[in-house]
């Protein structure tokens, strides 16, 4: 598995870690998992009493439900609870591209940051590109027009 001193995440669909809420650590194998069964002792059933029973019930059986999946177990270990979201809306293979596309190089920028880059017209940049390829014998880029009728 990963690293077991990495710090488990914060977030989750529950609130708290999925780990936390099984009471195991990051990295436990499937094993672990399947003995850290708290469902029955949080089952609204035996604990009738209890109000907060039921929602407990439901943290349980959801981190366990992720946990137990192999690949969703993966995107939350390496993305969080926001990796899983994306992977329920977008699919699995698209959380990567989405946490890709959300890095700050990937963000247009603020009105506050300063342009330092010269604008260049499309135009004289082809303008410039065939000055350039002028007179050498550089392979040809630019294909030539079909027209009708013409063979």
């Amino acid at each position: 598995m990963e690293d077991q001193n990495k710090s488990q995440r914060k977030m989750s669909t529950a609130g708290e870690s999925l780990y936390k809420i099984l009471d195991l650590k990051k990295g436990a194998s499937p094993e672990e998992l399947k003995k850290a069964k708290l469902a029955l002792r949080h089952h609204p059933d035996k604990n009738p009493d209890n109000p907060e029973a039921a929602d407990k019930f439901k943290e349980i059986n959801n981190a366990n439900s992720i946990l137990s999946d192999e690949n969703k177990r993966k995107i939350y270990d390496e993305y969080g609870s926001m990796g899983l979201y994306v992977a329920e809306q977008f699919g699995d293979e698209s959380v990567k591209y989405y946490f890709l596309m959300s890095k700050c190089w990937f963000k247009c920028k603020t009105s506050e940051e300063p342009e330092n880059f010269a604008y260049v017209d499309p135009e004289d940049l082809e303008a410039e590109i065939r000055n350039q390829d002028a007179g050498e014998n550089a392979p040809i880029v630019i294909q030539p027009h079909a027209t009708n009728g013409i063979k």
